[in-house]
């Protein structure tokens, strides 16, 4: 089976570039954040005309988490389960074919210091609540989606400039790596060891794309026993080459499940 992550930044305007990129790689779970819009305006139609089911929770103009699936979804379940951060839409999971999927939309911190960078460490610190439960309560976990953290040196084009900024600063990693301490992989660094490979290129940077000023933001972690039986791990860069792309491009595992 094969896993993808990716932020469209409004799935609306990116809709046909999703709809073309799943005719071609043909994931089996595919995990979407900032759809930015109510679920009552979802394209569900479009998306299950093309073969997936779509299990989603939005809000209108931000955020927003949704799942596309080749199987029906099972036990769906947004939010936090002690209703934390109830207002904002950036988690929903649901199981597939025995896999429990974890689709997070991390909030971005906006600046070392503010209000936005604490509800940050706060957010991380409830899914770590939640993804500890699950490891208990399931044998094999994905947890998929951006997390709006650079990992180590090698997830962003210039460390040295970023080194405390948002996305790199050091309890920023450290609250990751405790997450992933509880028992996660991150499966793509495990199959691609080198740097320069990047899931986000701001738009504000000029040619940023075409000059690879990136950041590997965006995730494929695995439990344990589901990391052992990852067969490969790339991010699929072809979508953010294209008229009117998100500032994102998908990140793909695949498993013998």
């Amino acid at each position: 089976m094969i896993f993808s992550s990716f932020n469209v930044n409004g799935i609306r305007p990116r809709l046909p570039i999703l709809t073309d990129w799943l005719a071609s790689v043909e994931p089996d779970v595919v995990c979407l954040q900032e759809t930015k819009v109510q679920d009552k305006d979802f394209p569900a139609k479009a998306l299950e005309a093309a073969s997936y089911h779509v299990t989603f929770h939005g809000q209108k103009s931000y955020n927003g988490v949704a799942i596309l699936s080749r199987s029906a979804p099972e036990d769906v379940r947004v939010g936090f389960a002690d209703g934390a951060f109830a207002d904002e839409a950036r988690i929903i999971s649901a199981r597939f074919e025995g896999v429990r999927v974890v689709n997070t939309y991390v909030p971005q911190g906006q600046e070392v210091g503010s209000e936005k960078f604490e509800k940050k460490l706060q957010w991380l610190s409830g899914l770590s609540t939640e993804l500890s439960e699950l490891l208990v309560n399931e044998e094999d976990v994905a947890w998929l989606g951006d997390v709006n953290v650079a990992r180590d040196d090698r997830d962003v084009y210039d460390p040295e400039a970023f080194a405390d900024d948002v996305g790199c600063h050091p309890d920023e990693r450290a609250a990751l790596e405790r997450l992933m301490a509880q028992g996660f992989t991150d499966v793509f660094r495990e199959h691609v060891p080198e740097g320069d490979r990047y899931t986000f290129w701001d738009y504000r940077i000029p040619n940023g794309f075409k000059r690879n000023l990136g950041w590997r933001i965006d995730y494929v972690m695995a439990s344990a026993s589901l990391a052992q039986r990852c067969t490969r791990a790339w991010v699929e860069t072809d979508p953010r080459g294209l008229e009117r792309p998100s500032d994102h491009t998908p990140i793909c595992a695949e498993f013998e499940v």
